[in-house]
């Protein structure tokens, strides 16, 4: 429970109702309170940090002066909602963020009707919120709606084609779209000429003359209107960073200072009023209020539970195992030191995906496109082309935006391309919008699309150099987190391509594990007897193994860290029947479901994929399997 001799103010509100209880002159205070409890909260349960203190005074205001729920906020990206949480009803459950049945980590509809929209990748409040404008419109009802932008989420080509849509509609949508320019986003840094003309450009005096002038002049489209309109976009022009949305049929007021509330309220009180499509520039500061998250913001951007008085402290204690993701960098950078083609890519991911040394050592030769996946596919489809050969670097989740881009211009024309695909499968607290659990299904129906996924780190290594070697396009798909922590051979050694490992021989049933389920598959073939295949390959099927042991065994289990349907072991079952074989197939992975959010191991025992959930469903299926054969096992040499 929130503690009222702190935080008096705050902890008076549940609600956004009780939030307009108090007096305007108060939210500066409210404010401060929201911070300070954010900064204590998320310090005992972890979670994105930097990009909520940076939006305390606007999440502050906009439930002050807005009808909510019934107007609509939009958030993007979703981990600026924190704030809005806490003034939402969930100011005493904020410390649950990301754990099992605890607070979402970005919004969900289903957690709250003030959650508008769920939010978990960038660049689609616009896009959402200008539907929302538009079916209030049609249905004849007054709500207002409120698009918050930033973060990095203006640099993706989504939000430019709904500003387009927006403002070239008529009638006009009555849409209010704020962009949190954080300095992390499109712009540079301000100084006190641009704050000037913030204020000159966001005062009422302006505005209603621009309002006045629009009544005088009448309808837009005609000479003089347009005139008028086009003279005051080449005048704020010369001056501001308003030009592009002005020609896009915006109304630009800005850019103020996000943190005077003063100033923040007199501007959305202006802006509430006005009709058509606004949008009001702020300028913020990620980590606001909290000295170490202001001078790292990268750092602080999302913490695990830390000392609010110490900061985050790397914690003492034994080595850690390396991540996969460190795994991909240190590989990186290696094979770019013997290979000159070697590009390197990643939408706006440099610290998730590993690509940190590497854009320190081989500058050149490193491209962040930013938050456009799409992009990124495509830009590496053009290097093919030219002879380099690109990594793109990527979650899997966010390569479901780049997916047309995937099978029209790379794998349509057999381009050489290298996928590293990074938070395959589970992923975790981060809940159903980070999971990557599509896309073994998605890749492996695409022609000439070479798939992978390694048991171990020393795999993912010799996958990735694999996947650089082979000429067309490929996919090496691993887990987030670190491995079973098997030793790393530093050469650049390649596998057979298509071609399995069997780890162990036994009898009546054989496990045909792909990926980051081989580790608990061997703990249940161990146990009961059976036959372990590290199946490594995705598509193409090692073909020879798997009809070989369809013939000495009674059964195959098919087990896989991503959806069953469309899955690898769809693939087993596609080329049994393809071979007229007939073997019962049990197919185990994750369900046709999203998860919610949880650690990833809650989830992989969820999905039955862990060693005890494997085994009680082998056991399910073949009750005797329970009294294992007398003979013992053999250990199959590694392949």
């Amino acid at each position: 429970m929130i503690d009222s001799t702190r935080h008096p103010r705050l902890a008076r509100i549940d609600n956004p109702a009780r939030l307009r209880e108090f007096d305007e002159a108060e939210l500066p205070a409210i404010a401060d309170e929201l911070r300070a409890y954010l900064i204590e909260s998320v310090g005992r349960s972890g979670g994105h940090f930097g990009a909520g203190l940076g939006v305390v005074e606007l999440t502050t205001a906009l439930h002050y002066l807005y009808d909510t729920p019934r107007d609509r906020i939009v958030w993007d990206v979703g981990h600026q909602a924190y704030p809005h949480k806490i003034l939402t009803g969930r100011r005493d459950t904020i410390h649950t963020v990301k754990q099992k049945d605890g607070v979402a980590p970005f919004p969900k509809r289903e957690e709250s009707e003030y959650d508008t929209f769920g939010v978990g990748h960038s660049s689609t409040s616009i896009s959402a919120a200008l539907g929302m404008a538009i079916a209030n419109a049609r249905g004849g009802n007054d709500r207002q709606v409120v698009a918050v932008i930033g973060d990095g989420a203006m640099t993706a080509g989504m939000a430019y084609e709904a500003l387009n849509h927006a403002g070239g509609m008529e009638p006009e949508p009555n849409l209010l779209v704020i962009l949190n320019d954080n300095r992390m986003s499109i712009s540079e840094n301000v100084g006190g000429l641009t704050r000037m003309l913030g204020r000159a450009t966001g005062s009422h005096t302006l505005n209603a003359l621009r309002e006045g002038g629009k009544k005088l002049l009448g309808d837009r489209n005609k000479p003089p209107a347009r005139f008028v309109r086009r003279w005051e976009e080449h005048w704020k022009g010369m001056l501001l960073p308003s030009t592009l949305f002005e020609e896009m049929g915006f109304h630009y007021t800005g850019p103020i200072d996000g943190h005077d509330m003063k100033a923040l309220v007199s501007a959305l009180k202006l802006l509430r009023g006005m009709k058509g499509p606004q949008l009001l520039h702020l300028i913020t500061t990620k980590g606001k209020g909290y000295e170490r998250a202001e001078g790292d913001q990268i750092g602080y951007h999302a913490v695990s539970p830390f000392d609010p008085d110490q900061g985050v402290v790397a914690k003492p204690g034994a080595a850690k195992k390396p991540t996969y993701t460190d795994i991909f960098g240190d590989w990186l950078c290696d094979m770019a030191a013997s290979e000159p083609k070697l590009m390197g890519i990643t939408p706006a991911m440099r610290e998730g995906s590993g690509l940190v040394r590497f854009s320190q050592e081989y500058p050149e030769r490193y491209f962040d496109v930013a938050i456009a996946e799409q992009h990124a596919v495509t830009l590496a489809a053009g290097m093919a082309c030219e002879g380099a050969k690109p990594v793109v670097a990527i979650y899997s989740t966010f390569l479901q935006r780049g997916y047309d881009q995937l099978v029209h211009d790379v794998a349509i024309q057999n381009l050489d391309v290298l996928f590293a695909i990074d938070r395959g499968g589970v992923v975790g607290p981060d809940g159903a919008t980070h999971a990557g659990n599509l896309d073994l299904s998605y890749l492996r129906c695409v022609p000439n699309m070479v798939v992978m996924a390694p048991a171990d780190e020393n795999e993912c290594r010799q996958m990735l150099s694999t996947g650089f070697r082979f000429q067309g396009p490929a996919a090496v798909r691993y887990p987030r987190g670190s491995g079973p922590g098997v030793a790393i051979d530093p050469g650049l050694e390649t596998l057979p391509i298509g071609k399995a490992q069997l780890r162990r021989e036994g009898a009546r049933i054989a496990l045909l594990a792909f990926g980051a389920t081989v580790p608990a598959a061997a703990a249940v073939a161990e146990e009961l007897g059976l036959t372990l295949v590290n199946m490594r390959f995705v598509k193409p099927l090692d073909r020879d193994l798997v009809l070989e042991l369809a013939r000495t065994h009674e059964g195959f289990v098919t087990i896989e860290d991503n959806v069953v349907m469309g899955g690898a072991g769809s693939g087993v079952s596609e080329l049994l029947a393809a071979e007229g074989v007939l073997l019962p197939v049990l197919h185990l992975g994750l369900p046709d479901a999203f998860q919610h959010h949880a650690s990833r191991e809650d989830l992989l025992a969820e999905a039955g994929i862990d060693a005890a959930g494997i085994r009680a469903s082998v056991l399910a299926r073949w009750p005797a399997l329970a009294q294992p054969l007398a003979a013992a096992p053999r250990n199959a040499a590694a392949g």
